[in-house]
């Protein structure tokens, strides 16, 4: 696919996150000199094309208060993987879940869950009541508190 000047300027407009707006395509579109169904029709021929491979969010949780936050990982059993992984997926508190191969013999943990909080004890108190709920007290895990924040972006283009 050859681009053209315009699909560079937009590719450049939205590689370091949409405008916070009720209509970001739009906005993006006054800077670029498109309507906004343009640059959403535009955007969606660039991802079937193959130029842009995937567009994603960066919440960034820590600006909106929420500073106490867990990563849950699960050793559980292979056969039970999904089903536990869709368990923990469904609680409103959990902001990621995802499955991972084990590193073993030092980590034997395959399924990973993501709580944000504004506090500790919340955090806890919700992953204590997962386990209730559920059952998975019979399942190794361990939290692991963020201690550091990295820097988060998106994929760069140009």
């Amino acid at each position: 696919m050859v681009l053209s000047e315009q699909d560079y300027r937009l590719i450049a407009e939205i590689q370091d996150g949409l405008p916070l707006s009720s209509r970001p395509y739009a906005a993006i579109g006054e800077r670029v000199g498109l309507s906004e169904q343009q640059v959403i029709e535009r955007i969606a021929s660039l991802q079937m094309s193959g130029v842009i491979k995937r567009m994603g969010i960066i919440v960034r949780h820590h600006e909106l208060g929420y500073t106490a936050n867990a990563m849950v990982v699960w050793d559980v059993p292979d056969d039970q993987v999904d089903a536990v992984g869709k368990k923990l997926g469904e609680q409103p508190c959990v902001t990621l879940c995802y499955q991972r191969p084990r590193r073993l013999p030092a980590w034997p943990y395959n399924l990973f869950c993501m709580i944000h909080g504004q506090e500790r004890n919340r955090v806890l108190e919700h992953i204590s009541a997962i386990v209730k709920a559920h059952g998975l007290d019979h399942i190794p895990h361990q939290i692991l508190f963020s201690g550091k924040r990295y820097k988060q972006r998106g994929a760069r283009y140009l």
